[in-house]
């Protein structure tokens, strides 16, 4: 890769989902499908939205280590972030990522206790491009 930023942030920002890996309670692997980051530090950081009472939260909340993976089926292209996601629910976070229409979501709107917003920092990364894989680190 030349410029790994750009070519990570882009190819993240372009991706409408993403696919959200965890261990489960019994230290098995889950992954759930995500919307896309609701908004990004670098390549770093990324903030999502979800319920608070769900299961991915609970074990999240009990093992923080997680990977984020983000597709491109038409050309077979893939991404995976390995990091730690933290949960955040404080006013602060929330109304950050907050948008037009997530009341469907939590029709109690940007203060519903079923809304909260993941914070996933990435430590390492592997990009898949034309049936090779290179890995790379993520500095600060």
């Amino acid at each position: 890769m030349r410029d790994l930023h750009k070519t990570v942030g882009n190819f993240a920002d372009r991706q409408k989902k993403c696919f959200l890996s965890y261990l489960d309670e019994n230290g098995f692997p889950q992954t759930r499908a995500m919307l896309q980051p609701r908004e990004r530090e670098g390549i770093k950081v990324f903030y999502l939205s979800t319920n608070t009472s769900s299961l991915k939260v609970a074990s999240l909340r009990k093992n923080p280590k997680a990977c984020l993976y983000f597709v491109d089926l038409r050309f077979y292209r893939g991404i995976c972030l390995t990091g730690t996601v933290e949960v955040l629910e404080t006013a602060e976070a929330k109304e950050r990522i907050w948008r037009f229409g997530d009341k469907m979501y939590y029709p109690l709107g940007v203060t519903d206790p079923d809304y909260c917003v993941l914070k996933f920092t990435a430590e390492k990364g592997r990009y898949y491009s034309d049936f090779k894989s290179e890995d790379f680190a993520i500095d600060n």
